[in-house]
């Protein structure tokens, strides 16, 4: 018999597909005064290929956090990454895009007028200069879609093997509105309340997508509480390295692409990606070395994936010689942080805070002391160029994020639970997730 919440779940999905349908007829779309004048090809060229890199990050991403889990849970902990695809392609278009780079409201730079873009209104293909001056207002929204649909999907390797599948998307859900976007206004919004009055710099998405999502898979763990079993077997190793691969070579376009350009800025921010995965994967089977443990592929794709996290702020901003500095640095915290006893009675399944989040918080702080940014009066605004001022605003602006994103979080999480209960039944967690909640197999799959 059908659950009654995947009745009224289901739905909602007819009532957004219906809206949709019938958005236009009832006059919720306004004729498009389309300015092209300003597009540039080879910008639109490169957005457009970034857009497809930034989206094979999460097909990545299941394949790096499905290696890590056990056999049993396989298929739902890559299946909770794949599908936001669908569920933030859906809320973007509907509403997210909206709240995040929409009208500000009130002046604050909090959040987005929900009607300034409702159901893709406005969004076509001319400019819209205060956004991305040179490529289709389109372009620009769903090269943002791939940032947002990731960012979720990042949270799901704390509460791996534990969580209801029905419950996780509606936290998904809550937590793109009520928390990714905000996050994205006040950052990246031209009258955003962190980027004007908190100076905040963030490239890429260290802040909006890391900290974020870093920070809210702390709160699960916290909130689901450890697996009956905590100890499990890694499924498939070479998954982690392919996985690995994906990202790799998905963050080229995730931080290359934020130049919103094919020029200098884009070519900076590509090696500098590069230098700090690079460096980052090195210190970690190093350091794991001299503190006893074994060179291991594990280690490898982990450290890789810190650097690429820590340079994401500041891709664009930095030196080579400081991205070096910055995979080097952020590797050895990550790696004592993932090995600290007080972290692994926590039981975040595959240490999302303390790569992603412990990523994110490295990567703003040493973006506020090295980044090299020309403010209105010609200096540059990192600590080491005399920004003290603008230091002291961003490190006032992480314990915003911080309480913001983890105390937000912790509600929504508990919200969810009052509504549909987060974790299984310890016989569903005992059976395996991809049986109890999918009816499906790793043996299935091999038939």
């Amino acid at each position: 018999m059908v659950e009654k919440r995947w009745i009224i779940s289901f739905s909602l999905i007819v009532f957004v597909a219906l809206l949709a349908v019938s958005w236009e007829f009832i006059g919720g779309v306004t004729p498009l005064v389309q300015n092209t004048d300003a597009i540039v090809g080879s910008d639109v060229a490169w957005i457009l290929t970034s857009s497809c890199l930034v989206l094979l990050m999460t097909p990545g991403l299941s394949f790096f956090y499905g290696g890590m889990v056990g056999t049993k849970n396989t298929i739902s902990t890559m299946l909770q990454s794949f599908v936001c695809l669908g569920v933030i392609s859906v809320l973007w278009m509907t509403v997210g895009f909206s709240l995040a780079f929409g009208e500000d409201v009130g002046g604050w730079g909090f959040i987005g007028n929900p009607t300034t873009y409702f159901m893709f209104n406005n969004v076509g293909a001319g400019v819209e200069s205060t956004l991305a001056p040179t490529i289709p207002l389109m372009l620009f929204a769903i090269f943002q879609l791939k940032f947002a649909i990731i960012t979720p999907a990042l949270i799901t390797g704390s509460f791996a093997e534990r969580v209801r599948f029905i419950s996780y998307l509606l936290f998904v859900c809550l937590f793109s509105l009520l928390i990714y976007t905000p996050l994205c206004h006040m950052i990246w919004h031209p009258n955003g309340l962190l980027k004007n009055t908190f100076h905040v710099l963030d490239y890429a998405g260290g802040t909006v997508v890391h900290m974020s999502a870093g920070f809210a898979a702390l709160a699960g763990a916290l909130v689901l509480g450890k697996r009956n079993k905590k100890e499990h077997t890694p499924t498939n190793i070479p998954f982690v390295l392919l996985g690995t691969g994906m990202l790799w070579f998905g963050w080229f376009g995730f931080n290359a692409g934020s130049a919103l350009a094919a020029n200098e800025s884009a070519a900076l921010a590509f090696a500098t990606t590069n230098s700090a995965s690079a460096m980052a994967m090195l210190t970690w089977i190093f350091f794991d070395r001299v503190n006893g443990r074994k060179v291991s592929a594990m280690g490898a794709c982990i450290g890789a994936v810190v650097g690429m996290v820590a340079i994401t702020p500041a891709a664009g901003y930095v030196t080579i010689p400081q991205a070096l500095f910055f995979g080097f640095i952020s590797a050895i915290v990550s790696n004592v942080l993932v090995n600290w006893k007080v972290m692994k009675k926590m039981d975040d399944t595959l240490d999302v805070f303390a790569c992603h989040g412990v990523g994110g918080i490295m990567g703003m702080i040493l973006t506020a002391i090295f980044a090299g940014v020309p403010n209105a009066e010609g200096h540059k605004s990192g600590l080491i160029y005399g920004g003290y001022e603008d230091f002291s605003l961003s490190m006032m602006a992480l314990l915003i994020v911080s309480a913001f994103t983890f105390g937000g979080a912790f509600i929504l999480y508990k919200f969810t639970n009052m509504i549909i209960p987060l974790r299984v039944t310890e016989e569903s967690e005992q059976i395996g997730l991809d049986l109890s909640q999918h009816d499906e197999s790793l043996d299935m799959g091999k038939m």
